[in-house]
């Protein structure tokens, strides 16, 4: 029988990802909340899918989940004076308020919008019987800046550097606590610098792409050509098959055999394989491209508050359980820009 998956934040970027590729490679029925109020939106849902496995539930997931909405969840019905419900097998938590920026401007806002949310998912979950597994997507950025040639392990010290890590990493925290103390099938994945087609035009590769296309000079932070801020990408699609991948696999449960100190849900780095700074990018893009690329160095301690140069994960935990990326890292990069410069509702 196929499992019942709620997914939240489906109208993302990540999101409808996400719900495309279970769709192409799970026969998974997809239940979708999404309140299309942040930066999801109806038209990523609608160019990638109208399958009858998804049905599509809006409700801002700030404020808890109402009794009738959850009826709609379970499909509870009434046959022959007996209430019948479907399970839900597994939930990903991918809804989140995501950008850096924005929490900046107003942490208050990015800060109970994603505590609220977390703890409204993990109160439902408690209300699930028999379900399978919890994934709550975090973020790199909870640990912080990573020094030259250092990568950070899963439960390496969390040490966020702006309003919005520190939300992602209050959602680890809870999380964690409902783990220990419901023995809630929790597991925790934290993921690098996600790429993919139909992203928000304010994330550096889509705004690389626009600026390159319209000739326009691209601000790059960096105080010399020898000190830019790097990152690790990864297309969507990969996050969304090592999803399905860690989701065969059985979550580790507070137990009388894990009764002990130190016990922990499990935690997964997912990321890519290629390491390039913000310049570098550009350049890329821009060959892709066959155009010229114009851009200016910005001091980084310009660029914003809490400004982390480098983000890197060490994910050898899941490539030596058999992960790795089926998409190449050029090639996705490839597949983006071609792809954007043919649908320029997403470009412009």
């Amino acid at each position: 029988m196929s499992k019942r998956v709620l997914l939240t934040g489906h109208g993302g970027f990540v999101g409808h990802h996400c719900l495309e590729y279970f769709l192409e490679k799970t026969d998974w029925e997809l239940i979708c909340i999404d309140s299309f109020r942040h930066k999801g939106t109806c038209r990523r849902v609608s160019e990638v899918s109208n399958d009858p496995r998804v049905k599509t539930f809006i409700h801002d997931l700030s404020v808890p989940i109402d009794h009738q909405l959850e009826n709609l969840l379970f499909d509870r019905k009434v046959i022959s004076n007996v209430v019948e419900e479907k399970p839900i097998d597994i939930i990903i938590n991918l809804a989140s308020e995501s950008a850096v920026e924005r929490s900046l401007k107003d942490p208050v806002s990015c800060l109970t919008n994603n505590y609220n949310l977390a703890i409204n998912m993990l109160e439902f979950a408690r209300r699930c019987q028999g379900l399978e597994l919890f994934v709550q997507i975090s973020t790199d950025e909870v640990y912080g800046e990573a020094s030259p040639n250092s990568s950070h392990k899963e439960w390496d010290v969390i040490m966020p550097s702006n309003p919005y890590s520190a939300s992602k990493a209050a959602q680890e925290a809870l999380a964690i606590a409902y783990w220990r103390t419901y023995n809630l099938p929790i597991v925790i994945t934290n993921i690098m610098n996600i790429i993919g087609e139909r992203q928000d035009p304010e994330k550096f590769l889509p705004k690389i792409i626009q600026k390159v296309f319209l000739g326009e000079e691209m601000p790059i932070y960096g105080d010399s050509l020898e000190d830019i801020g790097t990152r690790v990408y990864l297309h969507a699609k990969n996050v969304s098959d090592a999803l399905v991948f860690i989701s065969k696999i059985k979550p580790a449960i507070y137990n009388s055999s894990l009764k002990s100190c130190g016990s922990r849900p499990d935690r997964y780095n997912i990321c890519g394989e290629v390491e390039l700074n913000n310049l570098q990018m550009a350049q890329l893009v821009a060959e892709i491209m066959g155009k010229k690329l114009n851009y200016r160095l910005i001091p980084s301690e310009s660029a914003r508050p809490g400004y982390d140069r480098r983000y890197m994960l060490d994910n050898s935990k899941l490539t030596n359980m058999g992960w790795t990326p089926f998409m190449d890292f050029r090639k996705s990069v490839e597949l983006i820009v071609n792809w954007t410069l043919k649908n320029n509702h997403w470009l412009l």
